[in-house]
């Protein structure tokens, strides 16, 4: 991906998006320019990737008891890029949708998959301080992904003491107002920017690449900062 990109004159960055859990809620957390082939990283994304499958399995067996079969064997069969896929709500939603029972995935979301909806269960996992440690130890910047979104404002000045370098300032969820006001807590708190548009390959749920974007001198700042955990 990286010389494909870079034969077309653009700079691909190494990015990750880990589901940390606090309090029974999930923490998205950002890894830019990290190592790719870090083996611990590696490890420590299996281990994810092993309880969202789990997780996964549960959420068919409610599915199922509530009268919503979903076939997720083409889902969970192995295939060539399997151990490098993650696996969760999104692709049961789509599961959904090939199965009949929904239109499209927000309204598998918005019906049985959302928190507080019949089929969800509870993500178990790392706290947002590890995941930040795991991507450091890995050589990346961590971001706290859409804080408007998740709502855990009062957690943001521990975080950064714990290591956080950013959060994402700049998002698809973000209106003037948020974008000004996570951009005045990431300056308060000495932390960088990030942005992103958060699109995740579903056109149905209105977000396209490029909807948001991080702009120019917030990128130089953060591109000049990823050496800060380098691994040596």
């Amino acid at each position: 991906m990286r010389r494909l990109a870079g034969a077309h004159g653009i700079e691909a960055v190494p990015g990750i998006e880990v589901t940390a859990v606090e309090d029974g809620r999930d923490v998205h957390v950002l890894g830019y320019f990290l190592d790719p082939t870090d083996q611990a990283f590696g490890a420590f994304l299996t281990s994810q990737r092993a309880a969202r499958v789990a997780r996964v399995f549960a959420i068919a067996e409610r599915l199922a008891a509530l009268g919503v079969p979903t076939d997720l064997q083409l889902l969970l069969a192995a295939g060539p890029d399997r151990a490098n896929r993650s696996i969760g709500r999104p692709q049961i939603a789509r599961a959904m949708v090939d199965a009949g029972h929904v239109a499209n995935t927000q309204e598998a979301f918005d019906k049985w998959l959302a928190r507080d909806r019949p089929a969800f269960v509870p993500r178990s996992g790392p706290s947002p301080e590890h995941v930040v440690d795991a991507i450091h130890r890995a050589g990346g910047l961590a971001s706290l992904a859409h804080p408007g979104r998740t709502q855990i404002d009062a957690r943001i000045p521990a975080l950064a003491r714990a290591g956080l370098d950013a959060i994402e300032v700049y998002h698809s969820d973000h209106d003037v107002a948020a974008i000004e006001r996570y951009r005045l807590v990431a300056q308060d708190l000495a932390l960088l920017a990030t942005g992103g548009s958060d699109y995740h390959g579903e056109p149905a749920h209105g977000v396209r690449p490029g909807d948001a974007t991080l702009p120019h001198d917030e990128w130089k700042r953060l591109s000049a900062a990823r050496r800060r955990h380098a691994v040596t």
